[in-house]
């Protein structure tokens, strides 16, 4: 039998099981062995589509692609076709350190991305030829019949035949906290949402709890977690900042460029008579020296530190611009599940029938914490009513938590769980209880019943413990009248509306005997223990961070599929939230224009019961309104979002392939709050990467300014083209690198974020630009004209102009620091690399003064003590420029100095 192809817009859990079987050519007894290897062959291999490693010869290459890049490449090539080989050499060994760096960085971090990937189980159990087998779950395929068990991920989209007790957790898809119940016989609508498919199971989700069967529907890139997958592949990523602001700088750069070397050309013939070819090769010589070589290699080095610095918190940078992205964006949009909370359910208060309130102190499955009243322990009356509560939680019960070999380990449903580690914090253990009063017999929890039984043998007699829903345990319970029972129904209301999923214990002794084989009654008479209050607990140090971010000026909104009030609760303990009008959901998106939902980015912080589609809508939204996006999650429902978005922010221990493989960073702890550390040392590399660009560019424009007024006033030639790539490629070239290691600047969490539409050149740094290198040129321009009229020639001349502007470039080294802080605020022994690297930059200059074959190249020669003294002096009038100049700035914003 021949299946035939599953539709891709099949809704499976609309038709009957019936038409499931004929549509796919199977039977309740499976599939045989010959059938399921042919229809292997036709479908292929039940994975997901796998993006092959990216080799390291290709990683090398795309460290190529970056404008400034291709301007230097030209440069180099004009060099060559000019006959200036050591220039183009000296370009390209810059061009092949820069990707070297680069690469080996990218390289590593793909290959710590690999080593976490795992997301589907390998192993899947199947009938064959009518016998259980236990297969690779590469080799499931349409039709088979599928067996599922507590504790199996499941391998493939499923429909269900038959269950019990089946919880699936389907967080990894929906965002859904809580594990679904499912239903063989449920049948939906076509537009039923994905999480309310309770004949369904998916690939890539868990069993939590119970047992099921059911028929393969479709696998690999069909499943529903392959199309996702397929979706964030057909995605375009965002541009992360760094590279926008660049490309903008690289155009700028090279139309100024070019226009001061045709200049230059144009003064050096038709004003002062040079020669052609002369001024030509001295118009290229001008341009590489303008141009900021040194921009690539000082750039990737500032990127690399704080990649470097980021993996030592714990995060694993995929892409090196992505760290100077997270440190610039304006909104994080990130998932509840398993991001802002633990993932773990957990009892966190409790209360009595007397109206006491108990808190359990911990978070998450690991039993460490104790149960508290009013911050003490119970009293003895409370602490009785307490032990019997704990008691109840243990018996009706069918998970497991105990400790091996130092560490906690635990299965079963998350709820079951969650009660055994609060037992365990009251003094009461499982083992321990079973063994007091041995089950004989229970009533499993169904939708219907609402409630969950066991019956257990004692001294006494049967003892009956039920768990289940407020309403229906209070039914079943004995009271004295109907107001004592309408008010404990009150309290459950009340605890619920603070946020806790609650259930309700009770118990009651009888003298009837009840077997394993007989069916159980279901109870009555029961007397009422207490509610159990449960969250989904935050991660420790979430709520700071998310404070830090917003104080950082970065807006923070929760982006889930789970209930709303479930959100809401979780957004009013963070802080972003404070009410149900607060919170927007799926159902109320898809109404929206999109000019609407660009407008509700702005003003609401908190989206629940939303689709991957609709994250992903959000996302765009937020990118229209003007902000650079950050997303974080951990499921496949995320991974569209967070491909799409400027900087996506994966989990690296409880994510998905599909997430990771999205994400430009990867928080391998999975804790939000190292998010923090991650936007500081973001925020760190782009003050560094600024400060750069800031010693390149002003040095550089010095230079022009300087050779320009040079020929304007009919002077010769200040500075040789080789003198001019001395300057740029040998003294900056060490400086510049040395200016990325600098360490963070106190205030640097504590400044909004730039502006998504800033340029890399705004006002400040066009002010400094312009006062430097005017000081700078004028001054070098003023010597070299005071050295040929006290009768120096030109050769002595210009040896003492290139060491005029070798010293002006190590004391604006200390100018480059800080954008507004003055100099003499920052002692240079706190930036040892930078200090080593300007002393470098200096000797190397010096040697050249003394060694004879640089004497040859650059037509240098020593100097008396006297003319060291002088450009000494006169180099130091930088450092009174560029302190005006902040103290001006100062006064003019003191908003936006450092100092505010």
């Amino acid at each position: 039998m021949t299946a035939a192809a599953p539709e891709e817009d099949t809704s499976w859990h609309t038709v009957a099981m019936k038409t499931v079987y004929s549509r796919l050519a199977s039977a309740e007894s499976g599939l045989s062995a010959e059938e399921a290897t042919a229809r292997r062959a036709d479908y292929g291999p039940n994975r997901l589509p796998q993006k092959e490693p990216t080799p390291a010869w290709l990683i090398f290459l795309r460290q190529f692609r970056s404008p400034l890049i291709y301007i230097l490449a030209v440069a180099a090539i004009i060099s060559i076709a000019v006959g200036e080989t050591t220039d183009a050499g000296f370009i390209a060994l810059v061009l092949v350190v820069n990707a070297i760096i680069g690469g080996t960085q990218e390289f590593q971090a793909e290959r710590s991305s690999r080593a976490l990937q795992q997301l589907l189980r390998t192993r899947g159990t199947v009938i064959r030829d009518g016998e259980t087998v236990d297969i690779d779950g590469e080799d499931i395929v349409p039709g088979d019949v599928v067996l599922l068990e507590s504790g199996d991920r499941v391998p493939a989209d499923i429909r269900l035949t038959a269950g019990t007790n089946l919880e699936v957790d389907e967080s990894a898809l929906t965002g859904e906290s809580v594990p679904v119940l499912k239903d063989p016989d449920w049948r939906g609508e076509e537009t039923a949402p994905l999480g309310d498919r309770r004949n369904m199971a998916f690939a890539g989700t868990t069993v939590t709890r119970g047992r099921g069967r059911g028929l393969v529907v479709e696998t690999g890139s069909e499943t529903v977690i392959g199309r996702l997958a397929g979706d964030v592949s057909a995605v375009e990523g965002g541009n992360p900042p760094l590279v926008v602001r660049m490309e903008r700088f690289t155009r700028l750069v090279a139309v100024v460029v070019l226009f001061a070397a045709v200049l230059a050309a144009l003064l050096g013939i038709f004003v002062r008579g040079f020669g052609t070819i002369e001024m030509f090769l001295f118009a290229v010589a001008l341009a590489v020296s303008a141009i900021p070589e040194g921009l690539p290699v000082a750039m990737t080095v500032a990127l690399g530190v704080a990649t470097s610095r980021m993996v030592r918190v714990g995060v694993i940078v995929r892409q090196l611009v992505a760290v100077e992205g997270l440190g610039s964006c304006t909104m994080i949009a990130t998932d509840k599940t398993g991001t802002l909370t633990e993932n773990e359910l957990t009892v966190r208060q409790l209360r009595l029938p007397d109206g006491t309130t108990l808190e359990v102190t911990g978070a998450g499955y690991t039993p460490d914490g104790t149960v508290l009243q009013d911050g003490h322990q119970p009293d003895a009356d409370v602490a009785n009513d307490l032990a019997r509560l704990a008691r109840a939680a243990t018996l009706c019960n069918e998970g497991s938590i105990h400790r091996r070999d130092g560490e906690w380990t635990w299965s079963g449903d998350p709820t079951d769980v969650a009660l055994l580690s609060f037992a365990r914090k009251a003094g009461r253990y499982r083992d321990s209880e079973l063994t007091a009063a041995p089950q004989t017999n229970q009533i499993p929890f169904e939708p219907e019943r609402r409630f969950a039984a066991t019956f257990h043998t004692t001294d006494v007699g049967t003892r009956v413990v039920v768990k289940g829903a407020p309403e229906r345990v209070l039914e079943m319970c004995t009271w004295s009248d109907d107001g004592t029972r309408q008010e404990m129904l009150n309290r459950a209301t009340g605890m619920a509306k603070q946020g806790y999923r609650v259930l309700a214990l009770a118990e009651s002794t009888f003298e009837t005997e009840i077997t394993a084989e007989e069916e159980p009654p279901d109870p009555t008479g029961l007397t009422f223990l207490g509610f159990v209050g449960m969250v989904d607990p935050l991660r420790p140090g979430v709520k700071d961070a998310i404070a830090s971010a917003q104080e950082a000026g970065i807006a923070v909104s929760m982006v889930t599929g789970d209930h709303p009030e479930t959100a809401l609760s979780i957004a009013q303990e963070l802080g972003l939230a404070s009410g149900r009008e607060e919170v927007l959901t799926g159902a109320d998106l898809a109404d929206f224009t999109p000019a609407e939902l660009v407008a509700a980015v702005e003003q609401t912080r908190v989206f629940a019961r939303v689709s991957p589609a609709q994250k992903l809508d959000i996302v765009s939204a937020a990118q229209q309104a003007g902000h650079f996006v950050a997303v974080t999650g951990d499921g496949v429902n995320d991974a569209p979002a967070l491909r799409v978005a400027n900087i996506g922010i994966a989990m690296g221990q409880e994510g998905t392939d599909v997430a990771r493989d999205a994400a430009e960073l990867i928080i391998s702890d999975d804790n939000f709050a190292t998010i923090v550390a991650g936007i500081e040392q973001g925020r760190v590399a782009y003050d560094n990467i600024r400060k750069v660009i800031y010693l390149l560019i002003s040095t550089g424009a010095a230079e022009v300014v300087l050779v320009l007024l040079s020929l304007a006033a009919g002077l010769p030639l200040p500075l040789l083209p080789v003198q001019l790539l001395w300057l740029n490629l040998v003294t900056n070239g060490i400086q510049d690198v040395a200016l990325a290691f600098e360490p963070k600047e106190d205030d640097v969490l504590e400044r909004n974020p730039r502006s998504p539409t800033e340029r890399i050149f705004n006002q400040l740094m066009i002010e400094r630009t312009v006062v430097a290198a005017t000081v700078m040129g004028v001054t070098g321009l003023l010597t070299f004209q005071w050295l040929l009229d006290t009768g120096w020639g030109e050769p002595a001349a210009r040896n003492a102009l290139l060491l005029l502007m070798v010293l002006f470039e190590n004391v604006h080294l200390g100018n480059t620091r800080s954008e507004t802080r003055s100099i003499f605020r920052m002692p240079p022994w706190k930036s040892p690399i930078l200090l080593v690297g300007a002393v470098g930059a200096f000797l190397i200059h010096l040697g050249a003064l003394y060694f004879p074959p640089a004497q040859l190249v650059l037509g240098t020669a020593p100097v008396d003590l006297g003319v060291w003294v002088t450009l000494a002096g006169i180099a130091l009038i930088l450092v009174a420029a560029m302190e005006l100049h902040k103290l001006s700035w100062r006064l003019r914003y003191p908003k936006q100095s450092e100092e505010g």
